[in-house]
């Protein structure tokens, strides 16, 4: 690759962080400014939702009813949530254990505001809404991105029984995925723009409470996210890419990670994440199934921000984390991050998850904790979900692809 390609490659990169920094800069001076250009981000935010729901269910169908092997898609499927689970369980004793030896509240709380809740799901109700909308529109939003990611699965393996990649549907899923990245390469010609919107109205908000109230969490959870991006993540690409994994991986994470920082949304960078790993040689069903079920259900970071949420909460009311309750806590992180729809926020799922199990009778109270906790720590985990789901791709394709995946795209690229 000449000077040239990679100057043209990382250009646009550049002008993004740019504008991001200037945004957070007129945020800080200017925060009234800094919220009243907010809309210009939400622009691009809704637009990337918009697209994003007929690009998942296009990309996952289209992979799974074009695939020459359904014990290959099977296999792919099995093999990613399987990583999925490991990768969270480990993200959540990892913070299990730095929560207990650096707690994030240090004495209780004396006056805690209540608020109304209303009623809210129980954890019946909430597993089934995770897997399925109650009629066919419901799937049509980003908020039920889970039941489209298990409809377009079921769909894909229909088609791929009805004749798969020779047939018309097979065929039309395949030319629609094509259409929806077109589609996504148009809309970010005006990402600069919202990302400097974004980021002067997220420090605009922000700013004062990040280094007020909250400080102490915030202060053991970035760290964290920065220290596993260099440490984890490599132990995944090298595991799952061995020689060369891990340069590979630091080539092409960067794009994912700016992206997802800039959006807080998970869901939002499963564009690029394919572009990366096309980039990267893995394989196209690996990735257009590893990569969106990702954006939903892979959510390292947000399990390190269950378990800090949970254990911020005991310490308000004055009750200490125990070991004891290690495993009732790593497997709550788990399924609340499963969860997770992949949008700013996270749709609450995880607090109302958390609230149920660990503390039914204080739900007035732990619930508006937990959302400024997972408010002010939404970036960097995010960025982690969102990354992490590139790297998981590594795993998947060494056990579908074999240990040398990697080394056969490198060889075929020279």
């Amino acid at each position: 690759m000449d000077k040239k390609s990679v100057a043209k490659n990382y250009r646009f990169m550049a002008i993004m962080i740019a504008c991001m920094v200037a945004g957070a800069i007129v945020g800080w001076v200017a925060p009234v400014f800094g919220h009243a250009i907010k809309p210009l981000g939400t622009v691009f935010i809704n637009m990337m939702f918009c697209i994003v729901v007929p690009l998942v269910f296009a990309s996952i169908a289209s992979s799974v009813a074009n695939t020459k092997s359904r014990k290959r898609a099977g296999k792919i499927m099995g093999t990613t949530v399987a990583t999925f689970v490991i990768t969270g369980a480990i993200a959540a004793m990892i913070m299990f254990v730095l929560v207990k030896l650096f707690p994030p509240v240090l004495s209780a709380w004396t006056e805690i505001p209540s608020e109304e809740m209303g009623e809210y799901a129980t954890l019946s109700e909430m597993i089934v809404n995770f897997f399925t909308a109650s009629d066919f529109s419901g799937l049509l939003t980003r908020k039920a991105m889970l039941p489209l990611i298990v409809f377009s699965v079921l769909f894909g393996f229909s088609v791929n029984l009805n004749g798969g990649s020779e047939s018309f549907m097979g065929k039309f899923l395949a030319d629609l995925t094509s259409v929806m990245l077109k589609f996504v390469q148009i809309v970010t010609y005006y990402a600069p723009v919202a990302f400097f919107a974004i980021f002067a109205d997220l420090v605009a908000t922000y700013g004062a409470e990040t280094i007020t109230g909250y400080g102490r969490a915030l202060l053991l959870y970035y760290p964290l996210c920065f220290v596993y991006i260099f440490t984890a993540f490599p132990l995944f690409a090298w595991f799952g890419g061995g020689k060369g994994g891990i340069r590979t991986m630091f080539q092409h994470i960067t794009r994912p990670a700016v992206v997802s920082l800039g959006t807080c949304s998970s869901v939002a960078t499963i564009p690029t994440n394919l572009e990366e790993a096309a980039q990267t040689g893995i394989s196209k069903d690996v990735a257009e199934m590893v990569i969106p079920l990702g954006a939903t259900m892979h959510m390292d970071g947000s399990c390190f921000s269950c378990v800090l949420k949970i254990a911020f909460v005991l310490g308000v009311f004055g009750n200490e984390l125990t070991f004891g309750m290690l495993i009732p806590v790593v497997l709550v992180a788990v399924l609340s991050s499963v969860g997770m729809s992949g949008v700013p926020g996270g749709g609450y799922i995880g607090e109302y998850i958390i609230c149920s199990i660990f503390f039914p009778q204080h739900i007035e109270m732990a619930f508006p904790i937990l959302v400024a906790i997972g408010n002010l720590v939404d970036p960097p985990a995010t960025m982690i979900n969102a990354a992490g789901d590139y790297v998981v791709s590594y795993i998947v394709s060494r056990f579908v692809d074999g240990k040398d995946w990697l080394q056969k795209a490198l060889a075929a690229k020279k």
